[in-house]
């Protein structure tokens, strides 16, 4: 096995060790001597691939938004050419994907940033360019975004344990966000009241001012 190999596979199992330390445990006790001892490997070894438990938590968070990121490239190329909303469709997906999947890694990612805030810097900077594409893609940008919340208001109330609602209803619902047929009839009635809107100040403006 060659240096870059061997190293990698380092990397992974520190990685893998904070995971599991951070979903039993808590932030709180995720320590490079935890790691160490929850890896097998040296603490040197661990301090070879990352010297503080900041390093080791911004990992974290990175390995975990590069594994959906490809999810939403591989989503985004499927449905670019059909759906009228491609960037709102794969966010959608995405969202559904990290609330189905297994969600100890995300849970404990998010007791991390609740630990260390700083964090929240890099997915904030991701999602602001994702909303941005949403809004410009979107005939009716507040109800995209509506849709858009309402799946991350479903992921997370999914990962704190906070849900009322069973595995399937969340799928219908998802389902349901997905489906644009659903939506275009709230569209076409903001395309209504915004054209109305818009022709009251003209007509207004329109209208001579009677002299005193």
């Amino acid at each position: 096995m060659d240096n870059a190999t061997r190293s990698e596979r380092s990397r992974n199992a520190a990685l893998d060790a904070a995971t599991r330390i951070i979903a039993r445990d808590g932030p709180g006790r995720l320590t490079l001597d935890a790691i160490a001892r929850e890896s097998g490997l040296s603490k040197g070894g661990v301090m070879h691939q990352f010297r503080t438990k900041e390093a080791v938590l911004k990992a974290l968070l990175e390995r975990q938004m590069d594994h959906f990121e490809e999810f939403s490239l591989r989503y985004m190329a499927k449905v670019s050419g059909t759906s009228a909303n491609p960037h709102l469709a794969t966010q959608l997906a995405t969202v559904r994907e990290a609330a189905t999947s297994p969600n100890s890694a995300a849970l404990a990612l998010v007791a991390a940033m609740v630990e260390n805030p700083g964090l929240m810097v890099l997915p904030r900077e991701r999602e602001l360019k994702r909303v941005e594409a949403i809004k410009a893609e979107a005939a009716d940008p507040e109800l995209a975004l509506l849709r858009w919340a309402a799946a991350r208001g479903l992921l997370l109330s999914s990962l704190f344990g906070m849900s009322p609602l069973g595995k399937d209803e969340h799928q219908r619902l998802f389902a349901r966000l997905l489906d644009d047929d659903q939506w275009r009839p709230l569209e076409k009635a903001a395309k209504v009241r915004t054209a109305k809107s818009g022709a009251a100040p003209a007509a207004k403006a329109a209208t001579p001012r009677k002299r005193a």
